[in-house]
């Protein structure tokens, strides 16, 4: 997924606030009246702990599963994610739904570690692969010094984020083991496609790139000033001929600079208003003249467009299949998991509630 700050959402903390996990192509926010876990789509209710809890609660930690801490700050990181994630479905959390969210995400944290335990010796993560995700995550910055200023607004160090990787990178793993040995045939994967027809529709889009150039609402008037009059003269010069690309790479205050500021497709509703309508209006080729929103400057520029239209079930049939037995396979994972959970020594320390 291409990323671009601002304009889509990081995938950062996402990737290590989240256990791996599937998601299909009709990815919805939790259903706020069932059970809500770290995994918004498993709604099927968490054991409950045993009556007599012996595991000693310790600073700083918010579970300890056979021995093993779970940072206090994963639970902050995942209920804060899970919470964004069903306010932007459109729900509003009452104070029962936040208690029980509170305690399905701690039980998701300590399914993680679960899962982590029961992955050591039955899966390996070569150090290429860490290293290959890692800069997964690297590239969706302009430079390593924006990726490590991110890092260090989440205090997360190097070796840590490595750590993490390594774990959802064992973690998957191990869930892949349960879908390697499911299996999915047509009939399934045409009654899928069947039922989520509207999830296969893809709406009009249009390539774009950018130019942007920031501008803070806090900013004093002579400092606005200064940005208008800096989009400005980048605007007289591709009037004068010069290339977008090369003017976006040199100017352009976002991430996507890095890239002669492209953006990748856009649909409607992804982006900021002002920067959809100019968008849409263009046609390949063309460049807006300069667009203000809450972010600073933009100079916009239509590169292709794509006409609204369905994937052919042949185009995402092996898609599926893949995605059907991940499913499958997440399923059996959870049951293995479930039956691991009962017999573990577990010890969950929540917060009090604010």
């Amino acid at each position: 997924m291409r990323v671009t700050t601002g304009i889509f959402i990081m995938t950062l903390t996402a990737f290590l606030g989240m256990a791996p996990t599937l998601r299909g192509a009709d990815t919805k926010p939790a259903d706020t009246n069932k059970a809500v876990g770290t995994n918004p789509t498993d709604a099927k209710p968490s054991p409950k702990p045993a009556a007599v809890n012996p595991v000693e609660k310790k600073p700083g930690v918010v579970a300890v599963v056979n021995g093993s801490d779970v940072p206090m700050d994963d639970f902050f990181r995942d209920l804060l994610r899970v919470e964004r994630l069903v306010l932007n479905g459109g729900r509003i959390l009452t104070c029962p739904q936040i208690t029980r969210l509170r305690t399905e995400v701690a039980e998701g944290l300590v399914r993680r570690e679960l899962l982590f335990q029961e992955s050591k010796g039955k899966v390996k993560v070569t150090d290429a692969e860490i290293a290959a995700e890692v800069k997964k995550l690297r590239d969706q910055y302009a430079s390593e010094n924006d990726f490590n200023a991110a890092l260090n607004s989440m205090n997360i160090s190097p070796s840590t984020l490595r750590a993490q990787v390594e774990r959802a990178l064992a973690i998957q793993k191990y869930i892949d083991t349960f879908a390697a040995k499911a299996s999915v045939d047509d009939k399934e994967i045409w009654a899928y496609y069947d039922k989520n027809r509207n999830s296969f529709r893809q709406p009009e889009q249009v390539k774009a790139s950018q130019i942007l150039i920031k501008r803070d609402p806090g900013w004093d008037e002579a400092k606005k000033a200064a940005a208008r009059k800096k989009i400005d003269d980048i605007r007289a010069k591709l009037k004068a001929g010069q290339d977008f690309e090369s003017l976006a790479r040199t100017y352009s205050e976002d991430p996507s600079g890095a890239k002669g500021g492209d953006l990748g497709y856009i649909r409607t509703g992804q982006v900021l208003k002002p920067f959809e309508e100019a968008l849409f209006a263009l046609k390949p080729g063309e460049t807006s003249d300069v667009v203000e929103t809450s972010l600073g400057y933009h100079i916009i520029k239509a590169v292709d467009r794509k006409a609204e239209t369905t994937i052919p079930f042949e185009k995402v049939k092996d898609q599926l299949r893949t995605a059907l037995k991940q499913e499958k396979g997440q399923k059996e994972a959870n049951a293995s998991i479930a039956k691991v959970r009962e017999r573990a020594r577990v010890g969950i320390f929540l917060p009090p509630e604010e």
